[in-house]
């Protein structure tokens, strides 16, 4: 046991009764709160009509639930479809396991449909949430520390992560790995300490939400440009914890499958955001104001 180093939780799972609360959904829900809280007050700072952002997540949310599951179970088919696996498990959202890109892309579905539903400028929104969806993902890695998930190879730095043997909560002598175990005496896993790849994503996803913030800010970026900076700036940090990480994961050419993806979406990001600056400046705020009747409210107030 290492003198300094980050303890596991115990537990991923609590009850209320026969009522489970789990720390990684708890921690899902929180992250879109704040991201369509932030993302409601940027889309107002731009102009945009109030109610905006809360209407397109009604479909952008479940979309990307869903979008993120689907990923997650196509690029690991064999933890639910191998021989001795129940396939019924893949549904299973509460025990961890969203892909970002299936959640942004087939979020990012969701979105232009009820931006299309809206007459607002998909990019525009794009923009305006974009720092919240990273604050987002941050707050999705808590739940993966109490998960004990996604983390890398053993470490003898300071801030090591410790992961424990957890066991079934009602046989003692049970193991039970993963958030309904509970981890009975601290005993730690012969590869423990290891390097806590959640914090590192956690910090490295709140660095970019501030960075886009400043740079959209300074530079007043528009046309989804804004979302291309979070999308680059994500990646690259996916990319290099990617290589940190010691868990399960399928590999194309001694490469993880997330490592190939982070570097891919990180081209095309950039790609993207170079091209749309020839769009010119940051979408005119009359341009937010949507056709339906709320937008039509929104217009009147502004010109009282």
């Amino acid at each position: 046991m290492f003198l300094a180093t980050i303890p596991s939780p115990e537990r991923g799972v609590w009850y209320l009764g026969p009522l489970p609360i789990r720390a990684y959904a708890l921690c899902i829900i929180a992250g879109i709160i704040l991201a369509i809280w932030w993302g409601e007050r940027r889309w107002q700072e731009r102009g945009g009509a109030k109610g905006a952002v809360v209407d397109i997540a009604v479909f952008a949310v479940p979309f990307g639930i869903v979008g993120g599951r689907i990923y997650h179970v196509i690029t690991d088919p064999e933890l639910y479809f191998a021989p001795g696996k129940n396939p019924i498990q893949a549904l299973y959202i509460w025990d961890g396991g969203l892909g970002i890109w299936g959640a942004v892309a087939l979020g990012g579905v969701g979105a232009w449909i009820g931006c299309r539903r809206k007459g607002i400028p998909l990019p525009a929104m794009a923009d305006a949430i974009a720092p919240g969806i990273v604050a987002a993902q941050a707050i999705g890695r808590l739940g993966n520390y109490f998960n004990q998930e996604l983390y890398g190879s053993h470490t003898s730095l300071p801030w090591g992560l410790e992961i424990y043997q957890r066991f079934d909560p009602n046989n003692p002598t049970v193991p039970l790995q993963g958030p309904d175990g509970v981890a009975f005496g601290h005993i730690p896993l012969p590869d423990s300490p290891v390097q806590p790849t959640f914090l590192y994503e956690l910090i490295w996803d709140l660095a970019v939400a501030g960075l886009v913030v400043w740079l959209d800010r300074r530079f007043k970026l528009g046309h989804g440009r804004a979302f291309a900076l979070y999308v680059a700036g994500y990646t690259a940090g996916r990319f290099w914890v990617e290589l940190l990480r010691d868990d399960h994961a399928n590999h194309i050419l001694g490469l993880r499958v997330n490592t190939w993806v982070s570097t891919l979406v990180f081209i095309g990001a950039m790609i993207y955001f170079y091209v749309a600056r020839r769009r010119g400046p940051r979408e005119a705020p009359e341009l937010l104001a949507g056709t339906g009747e709320k937008s039509g409210s929104h217009v009147a107030e502004k010109v009282d």
